[in-house]
């Protein structure tokens, strides 16, 4: 597969990712609203912050180390995949440990809520630990399905099994209210398991059919799909040791990873810095502040770190590259770039005017009162270094050596040291706003060090991608003067004057994004023309 082939399909994937991820966010959006009418800010703090994090963790230390090994340079081709399956499937013994640690730690060593409250909780950590477990199942197809681009496959599967969470909760919330936690315990079993239903199933239908003869896929029947000896072919080993190793290391990595992505959720939970229900409040605000971020930009670095994977040659410069495939590279990482600067900006400019309004919209006074609207207008900071740093690490580390993720991951361990102590130091001195100080500043050091490396990899190179972090003067102008505008529109129409002012306030928001959007069309046309290329699939086409 040639890198333009590779762009494309990395390009097809991030475009449905982002739909994906747009219709995860509003289902959950709208859970979260109709949860609110329903059951306490307690029960929705524990579930959210505490079960869910037991779950993220479980997951993720059980399977990021390895979706980003046997991701790395193109596995199909330069391994054998009967020896990536086999290391794939040491993700669900790897899981059964982690959920039986974790749900010691979570009944034993931390702080158990009021049972008149929060009912439940013992079988709820089991019942949430399981459905890691129950998700493990699927992580070989999940990376074949990746590998071999199969876009569609991701969007079924997760739409169906996330329709059918929403559902089983929405019913149980109406008509079993005092199940208390076994209701959100129940649905996530159904979210996972129809996960792993809609992976086995496609793949029972698509192995041995024309289509896989046709695409030359290397695996041949449902047998294949099970961990089983290796031929003389690969020497008999039953796993790929280089990818072991690189598997390791990013282990490594994703354990001080973890921390750094959920650090503020650990926080809370282990040193019980806020209560159950200021953890809700705290947690509502925080996806709503990262919806976009969520939908949009995840999608984006998720999509191409496999572009990056496949198109760059791991731990070797510049020279040593094919130049039509480093070029190809920069140039999409300045696109990458100029695109998340460019959103992120908007929404740090339109975020901070519209918090209060949203909060009062979304959740009432429950949330607009209080420190509700500050938390999101910090969050709307936030967000712009989070674009960011997700594609200059997207790059960094599809670009590394193994070595160099080994030296990666001190740096990412300081990181975690002291992110974790200028949380507990933060939230002690300004509440849940701490956390998002925290924060933005680990994430501008994460930034600082993949820029370091981005502008050493180019160095004596034609390619300059960092260019992509400078907006145009006029795109900078439009948006200082929308800040200034919104602002004063808040105070003049928002938010205690009635439903024509705060329609008037909006309207104020709209005119100035148009300006925005003109500016945008103006001035970043090579930008226009990647997005209309590469990420709307329905302007692609024509082109292709």
């Amino acid at each position: 597969m040639s890198s333009r082939d590779v762009l494309q399909s990395a390009s097809t994937l991030a475009s449905y990712n982002v739909l994906l991820q747009v219709m995860f966010r509003v289902l959950t959006f709208l859970l979260n609203a109709f949860t609110l009418r329903f059951v306490s800010k307690e029960l929705i703090g524990v579930v959210n912050v505490r079960l869910t994090l037991l779950y993220s963790t479980l997951v993720f230390l059980s399977r990021e180390a390895f979706r980003r090994a046997c991701l790395s340079g193109g596995s199909g081709t330069s391994h054998s995949w009967r020896q990536v399956i086999n290391l794939l499937w040491l993700t669900l013994p790897l899981g059964v440990l982690w959920a039986t640690l974790l749900v010691c730690v979570w009944l034993w060593f931390l702080q158990v809520p009021d049972p008149q409250t929060v009912p439940y909780y013992s079988p709820a950590v089991v019942l949430f630990a399981l459905a890691g477990v129950q998700e493990l199942l699927a992580e070989p197809l999940w990376v074949l399905a990746q590998a071999h681009m199969f876009v569609r496959l991701k969007v079924v599967a997760e739409s169906l099994a996330m329709i059918a969470k929403c559902s089983i909760t929405v019913v149980l919330v109406v008509s079993a209210r005092d199940w208390g936690l076994y209701i959100f315990s129940a649905a996530h079993l159904v979210y996972t398991g129809f996960l792993v239903l809609c992976y086995v199933v496609y793949f029972i239908r698509f192995l041995g059919s024309e289509e896989a003869t046709k695409k030359s896929f290397p695996l041949r029947c449902v047998g294949d799909l099970l961990p089983c000896k290796t031929d003389g072919q690969v020497k008999g080993l039953a796993i790929d040791w280089t990818l072991a190793q690189l598997t390791w290391s990013f282990f490594k990595q994703s354990f001080l990873k973890q921390i750094l992505t959920e650090g503020e959720r650990y926080v809370m939970t282990f040193l019980n810095v806020l209560s159950f229900g200021d953890q809700g409040v705290y947690d509502i605000v925080n996806n709503l502040g990262s919806m976009v971020a969520r939908f949009i930009f995840l999608p984006i670095e998720e999509s191409f770190y496999i572009f990056f994977a496949k198109v760059l040659e791991r731990g070797r410069d510049v020279k040593s590259q094919k130049r039509e495939e480093v070029a190809i590279a920069a140039e999409v990482l300045e696109c990458l770039l100029k695109l998340v600067v460019v959103i992120g900006m908007i929404i740090t400019v339109f975020g901070y005017a519209y918090s209060h309004l949203a909060l009062d919209i979304y959740g009432g006074s429950l949330l607009s009162s209080g420190a509700g609207p500050t938390l999101l207008r910090c969050y709307s900071c936030y967000v712009l270094l989070l674009a960011v740093n997700g594609v200059t690490e997207c790059f960094v580390f599809a670009a590394m050596s193994q070595a160099e993720v080994d030296k990666y991951n001190l740096v990412m361990l300081a990181l975690s040291v002291s992110f974790l102590f200028l949380s507990y130091i933060l939230t002690w001195w300004a509440g849940g706003v701490g956390f998002i100080l925290a924060n933005c500043l680990n994430m501008g050091l994460r930034i600082l060090h993949s820029v370091r490396y981005i502008n050493h990899y180019f160095q004596f190179s034609q390619w300059k991608p960092l260019r992509g972090l400078l907006p145009s003067p006029l795109l900078l102008l439009t948006l200082a003067v929308s800040a200034g505008v919104t602002a004063l529109s808040e105070s003049v129409f928002c938010c205690d004057s009635g439903w024509f002012l705060r329609l008037v306030h909006i309207g104020v928001g709209a005119v100035c994004l148009l300006g925005v959007l003109a500016a945008v069309l103006l001035t970043e046309t090579h930008l226009v023309q990647f997005v209309r290329t590469q990420l709307l699939p329905r302007y692609r086409k024509k082109h292709t």
